[in-house]
Parts: structure tokens; C-alpha cells; sequence
């Protein structure tokens, strides 16, 4: 376990790579005994830190819900990050790309909560029963930290969350089968990824659920009107300047964002 100055250093550089937008170095190189229960940490100060500065937590993200990812990540469960009222963007949003490192795209479902969640025993039907809506997004995740990362560094990083377009149209939990929705992610004219949301942990209420779950442990409760990003179903799409991502949810519509 690292020490507080040892977080505290990693939580600097972390802030200073967000303000400047230029890649720091990776808490796992700069300590190389650094423990996931540091990384958490370390991602729980830098959210405490941008609360500071005024911005709001409007929910979390999940990653590595994919079987593949986790095997590339070397971990064997899910990861999460904090989402902020000024990383949620509308669907058409133009956005500058001077506000990202090294920016990619993933196409996936968000769930907004009606009703509290708060784990332990959170299943697959306390998470639907409390969903108002799920909505057909894109997210933007970026890396504030160099290359090789590693999962502690991605979690340090807030699971690399840099930004939720919010898009398509928007369903009631029950109003179609989650798992068998789709999505055709086209970078400009090519189609660069496609997939399944069943590609997330079976189905993807289940992310939420093991959310719910995971940081009920801690005492924390996912929130009425908080939303939750289930996880990618395809693999990242770089994303460079004068591009722009599309996703085809098929009957829940597409969603788009361009990066000026």
C-alpha cells in the first residue's frame, strides 16, 4: 500500500495532466508497489478535488465488463469512475479536441436510476425495477497517463472517463430485450465496430448491478436520477481532429459526436 504523500503525488500529477491536457506519468511507474485499493483511492481524491472546484457527481461509468478487456487488463471484475455534470454532452455535440489527451469513443447503454440502489444483493430485477430510462450513448474516454497502462493506473485515472453523449431514444428498461440491443459505430463513412449488449457481463443491467453492489461495500448508495454507463460493448475507436463518431442503435436511434 502506498503512503498518503505517495497518493498525494499521484493524485498532483494526475490534476495537472487534466488542466494542461498533456499525458503525466503512471502512478504504477512512479510507485511500482501501488495496490488497486491505492488506485481507488487516488480516483476518489481527484473526484474530491474537482467537487472543490465546483463540479457536481451526476453518477459513475463501469468498464472492463467485456470478458476480453478484463483478460487484457489482468483483472478479473469490472472497474468503475466518477461522472461530472460537465462530462455529460447532447447528441450533435461539437466538441473542441484541445479538451482531451489522447481521445477514443465506445458506444454504449446509460441507465438512469428512478430509485436508489445500495448494495449488498443488488440482481439483474432490482436494477431494471429502479431504471427510469436507458439511454443509447457514446463515451469518450481518455488517457491522462502514458503508455504501457496498467489497471491501476486506469482506475486512478477515473476508469479514463472524459465525457457521456447522451442520444437516440431513450427506453424504458422493459420496453425491449437489453441484451440483444446493437449498435454499428461508424468513424466519418467507415464502419469501424460493431456489436451486442450482451457483450456486458450477459446483460447490461448486470454492470449496474455489480456497481451497485461494489460500492454498497463502502456505504455508498447509486442515486435516484444518477446515470450509469454500463460499459462498451465493442472495442475503443481513436478519434481524431474533424472526426466524427457515429452509433446506429438500430430502433433506439443513433447518437454522434464531432471533434473540432
Amino acid at each position: 500500500m502506498l503512503t498518503d504523500a505517495q497518493r498525494h503525488e499521484a493524485v498532483a500529477s494526475l490534476l495537472e495532466s487534466h488542466r494542461t491536457k498533456v499525458q503525466g506519468r503512471r502512478p504504477s511507474e512512479m510507485f511500482p508497489e501501488i495496490e488497486i485499493e491505492d488506485s481507488y483511492a487516488i480516483s476518489s481524491m481527484v473526484a474530491e478535488a474537482r467537487i472543490a472546484e465546483g463540479r457536481r457527481i451526476v453518477g459513475h461509468k463501469v468498464g472492463l465488463t467485456s470478458r476480453a478487456m478484463q483478460a487484457a487488463s489482468k483483472i478479473d471484475e469490472p472497474d468503475y469512475g466518477y461522472m461530472f455534470d460537465d462530462l455529460v454532452l447532447q447528441d450533435g455535440a461539437e466538441v473542441p479536441f484541445n479538451r482531451f489527451c489522447v481521445p477514443r469513443v465506445e458506444p454504449e447503454l446509460t441507465f438512469v436510476l428512478k430509485d436508489a440502489l445500495k448494495g449488498p444483493g443488488v440482481g439483474l430485477v432490482d436494477v431494471l425495477r429502479a431504471t427510469e430510462w436507458v439511454v443509447p450513448s457514446i463515451e469518450i474516454i481518455d488517457a491522462r497517463v502514458t503508455e504501457p497502462r496498467r489497471i491501476f493506473d486506469t482506475v486512478a485515472d477515473n476508469g479514463a472517463a472524459a465525457g457521456t453523449v447522451l442520444g437516440g431514444r431513450p427506453v424504458r428498461p422493459d420496453e425491449v430485450d437489453l441484451r440483444w440491443v446493437g449498435a454499428i459505430f461508424h468513424r466519418n463513412a467507415a464502419i469501424e465496430e460493431t456489436g451486442i449488449a450482451a457483450g456486458v457481463l450477459g446483460h447490461p443491467a448486470m454492470a449496474v448491478a455489480w456497481l451497485a453492489n461494489k460500492l454498497g461495500a463502502f456505504g455508498t448508495t447509486l442515486e435516484p436520477g444518477h446515470m450509469i454507463l454500463s460499459g462498451s460493448f465493442t472495442r475503443p475507436v481513436w478519434a481524431n481532429k474533424g472526426d466524427t463518431l457515429h452509433a446506429d442503435f438500430g430502433p433506439l436511434g443513433s447518437v454522434a459526436v464531432r471533434f473540432v
